[in-house]
């Protein structure tokens, strides 16, 4: 459309006499002077409610000066009155004075790292050096509108000259990061250096206002920190109550492949006016070199622009030449006023150059000759604009080379002193450090967990609150009254389903003062109908009720939100909510356990290795239901094999107490058979003294089930989170005359006590459970193979055999009884999908496993053994 617009304008040029007229009504066919023209008629109805960010009238305006412009620029006003309000026009000279200081260190420390470590990958910034001008403009202008803490994401290109020139990081720290021999003195395996993040505190010289910068830690996958960043921002402003985004604002830094080709940018814009995920506008820096490592444009997009993907929010976008420093920081002045004024997302297109390849040690000419040749008679932006301010007399030679070489001399002495560090301290490039919640040193203050039972009056207030409806004149759903009722019910008889023991959870921390957060696809409801958090009035429309809200007077607020039906944004997202502070319990669910999938890159590159990497803890929750249930094979399995692969714990090493296990591990993996249980890990999450990601494998069916409920005397004060629950029938009371051991989790323990009640073996077979899989309870499991000695040993799940646990667990049985007896399988075949579609296949499948798992007769060295 703009294409035809513009040429439609060429055809029809109007002479500088002739005034604009109304893009609603036809044009004259004839210009002054007998020229023919084309005139189509073009109707403008769009009322102003349907203009996201300009109204109709504005709309119109623009549009008339446009093709104004188009047929001659002296017909618009260089500043025409009604476009500079709010928006003020700062001197030119101002901005080249301040383009050039902007655009020196810049320039110069790309070519101080250059020459010192040309053999280095740095992703250097050459070719857009502007970058540094442009985001101190933005970061000074919002600084000066009252924003105190800017969080930003951005790839690998340039981000050691914006940790050094925008964030301030000691270039001595940045230096040091290239001598191959720097000992590592932090725990984990580390991150090269231009991944790393920051966090820094300092004195804006512009608003003379203290502005908190945090630069944030992110993998090679490009553009898959945005939603992070932006879950941070938005708890950053929950915190501090910045409900407009007037305190705390976000900045993210793309390139223009990733921008246009990776799905995450459009879920995160999708997330920028939801009421729950929005962060009030993000600027968005696109650093455009017009290459993607080595394709072509016209290979990496179809649209026009890389930007274009911005127009789905109807965001500004400014295309602007990055050689010419001034536009562009007049562009960046003009963008962060629109943020703070409207409080939505801006887009500052950057049209630059890369003067190298992908990295230092590429060569561009093999993909790009003809390009690069060009590239190579450009002149620096840095010689162009000092030749030109000298020119101008606004700076002299002398105060040029100055300039430089003062920018010079501090890297040398920097250089200097980075030989004399010989240890990496990767805690010193924290992007969300948590003051208080450490020693000073970054450790556990100490290693113990107190018991995370409540009282009993406390279980009984909060289960009161679950059955009712706090609001005065609200109605209900009549179906919802009986749920609420069978709560009250259960309170009464001191016992609380899955969905009870969730909100004795929720409640009792949120009555502590913890924040919770619940986030996901139809969780205010429930996937299964079974939570209900948020009530909603049958006769008012848009009119809810979240009795969690009403615990205490003086509670932490309760969020509970449904979200966009996206998972990497939305995981992402709640991953960088969960940075922010140690004390709030995030949680996110996905409405069935494999559609985690689509978010692997969030799960794989930031909550399993994210502490290894970056010394950086995250206690984020994340709830899969999973099950066997005749669903087909997308609606059963959560995948746990791939979490347990993620698994950090060695299968060959018995480890010491428990909760140093906890401490080493790089997240929790559990499956929880009862709601105490859940209830118990749940709080266990904030009443730890350290933060790990937890992994919850949900259940489905035992949402209803009628002996999957917990008494409340499981839920009092003394009580722990069982990491695994041992029998506790008939054959734990004589253990020496038991025949076999089955170990299993989750819900296949339900079907397998059924089994060995109607086959009469309760005297035979002792069935244990393992909640806790990952840290695995070696010292437990060990007391369970010890008390039964004369017992055969099996691993039953309902997975196949190449998914599920098996694998995991086999290994570290096998160690915690010394390789002294085999461990037997009892399961489902190998396959390649997780669960048949066949309602009677999966039947036949599952009576086939527990008989396997009862027949004490069974020769199975005609199964797969040890």
């Amino acid at each position: 459309m703009h294409r035809l617009r513009t040429t439609v304008a060429r055809l029809r040029p109007l002479t500088a006499a002739q005034p604009a007229q109304s893009l609603s009504q036809p044009r004259s066919s004839a210009a002054e002077g007998g020229l023919r023209t084309f005139q189509p008629v073009r109707c403008s109805n769009t009322s102003v409610a349907a203009e996201p960010f300009l109204n109709g009238t504005s709309t119109n305006y623009v549009e008339e000066m446009y093709y104004a412009w188009l047929e001659n620029p002296r017909n618009v006003h260089k500043v025409c009155p009604s476009a500079s309000t709010p928006l003020d026009q700062p001197s030119q000279s101002r901005f080249e004075a301040n383009g050039f200081t902007g655009s020196a260190p810049v320039h110069r420390f790309e070519e101080f790292l250059q020459r010192k470590w040309s053999s280095e990958k740095r992703f250097g910034l050459e070719g857009c050096e502007s970058l540094v001008p442009a985001l101190k403009t933005i970061i000074d202008k919002s600084s000066q509108s009252g924003v105190e803490s800017v969080i930003m994401g951005m790839p690998h290109r340039g981000r050691l000259n914006v940790l050094a020139n925008v964030i301030r990081k000691e270039l001595d720290q940045i230096f040091c990061q290239f001598d191959s021999k720097l000992e590592a003195a932090d725990e984990g395996s580390g991150d090269v250096k231009y991944h790393l993040g920051m966090y820094h505190k300092r004195m804006n010289r512009v608003s003379d206002k203290y502005v908190t910068l945090s630069l944030m830690a992110n993998p090679s996958h490009l553009e898959a920190v945005d939603p992070v960043v932006q879950g941070k921002t938005k708890a950053e402003q929950f915190y501090c109550g910045d409900t407009e985004g007037k305190k705390v604002m976000s900045i993210l830094l793309h390139g223009d492949a990733a921008f246009a080709g990776q799905g995450i940018v459009y879920e995160t814009f999708h997330l920028s006016d939801l009421p729950s995920y929005t962060t009030h506008g993000t600027i968005h820096v696109v650093v455009n070199n017009q290459i993607g490592f080595t394709t072509d444009p016209r290979m990496a997009r179809s649209s026009p622009y890389p930007t274009d993907v911005a127009r789905v929010v109807n965001a500004p976008i400014f295309h602007v030449n990055a050689d010419n420093p001034e536009a562009v920081m007049y562009v960046c002045n003009v963008a962060a006023e629109w943020r703070n004024t409207f409080h939505k997302d801006v887009v500052v297109d950057l049209v630059c150059y890369r003067r190298n390849g992908h990295n230092e040690m590429d060569e561009p000419m093999f993909t790009q000759p003809l390009m690069y040749k060009q590239i190579k008679k450009q002149k620096g932006v840095l010689q162009k604009l000092s030749e030109k301010l000298i020119a101008e007399g606004i700076v002299t030679t002398q105060e040029f080379e100055e300039e430089v070489a003062r920018y010079d001399r501090i890297c040398e002495e920097a250089y200097t002193r980075s030989k004399d560090e010989k240890i990496l301290h990767i805690k010193h490039w924290l992007d969300s450090p948590w003051p208080g919640f450490f020693t000073l040193e970054g450790q556990p203050k100490n290693m113990s967990c107190p018991s995370t039972g409540i009282s009993e009056d406390e279980l009984v207030h909060i289960g009161n609150i679950a059955a009712s409806v706090p609001e005065k004149d609200f109605t209900i759903h009549g179906g919802l009254s009986r749920i609420l009722k069978g709560r009250a019910n259960m309170v009464g008889q001191r016992v609380c389903d899955w969905a009870l023991g969730e909100y004795m959870a929720f409640g009792s921390l949120l009555k502590d003062g913890i924040h919770v957060r619940l986030s996901g696809q139809d969780v205010e409801r429930g996937t299964f109908s079974h939570r209900h958090h948020v009530l909603h009035d049958q006769n008012v429309d848009k009119r809810i009720c979240i009795p969690m809200n009403y615990v205490s007077p003086d509670q932490a607020p309760y969020t509970v939100c449904n979200s966009s039906l996206s998972e990497f944004g939305v995981l992402g997202f709640e991953l960088g909510f969960a940075m922010a502070s140690p004390d709030a319990l995030v949680l996110w669910e996905a409405q069935f356990g494999d559609f985690h999938n689509t978010a692997q890159c969030i799960i794989d590159q930031f909550i399993s290795s994210g502490q290894a990497k970056w010394v950086r803890q995250n206690g984020i929750v994340l709830l899969l239901p999973h099950g066997m249930e005749g669903m087909g094979p997308e609606h059963s399995s959560a995948r746990p094999e791939r979490f347990l692969q993620m698994c950090n714990d060695d299968p060959d090493v018995f480890p010491d107490f428990a909760v140093r296990q906890l401490y080493d591990t790089n997240w929790i993996v559990v499956n929880c058979s009862t709601p105490a249980n859940y209830f118990h890990v749940l709080r266990r999450q904030i009443l730890q003294p350290f933060r790990k990601p937890l992994i919850v494998f949900t259940p489905k069916s035992l949402l209803r089930h009628p002996e999957a409920k917990s008494s409340f005397d499981d839920m009092l004060p003394g009580t722990h989170f069982r990491r695994i629950i041992p029998d506790d029938g008939p054959a734990a009371a004589s253990p020496e005359k038991v025949k076999r051991v089955i170990f299993c989790t989750g819900k296949i323990y339900y079907e397998l006590i059924r089994e060995r009640k109607n086959r009469g073996m309760d005297d035979d077979v002792a069935v244990v459970r393992i909640e806790q899989l990952s840290p695995f309870p070696f010292d437990l499991v060990k007391l369970e193979t010890d008390r039964y000695l004369n017992a055969d040993l099996v691993w039953c799940q309902e997975e196949h055999k190449n998914q599920g646990y098996y694998d995991y667990v086999k290994p570290r049985i096998r160690t915690t009884i010394s390789h002294s007896r085999p461990v037997w399988y009892a399961g489902r075949d190998p396959a390649a999908a997780p669960a048949t579609g066949n309602k009677q296949t999966h039947l036949t499948e599952l009576q086939r496993l527990l008989d396997t798992a009862f027949d004490l007769e069974v020769n199975f060295s005609f199964f797969i053994n040890s």
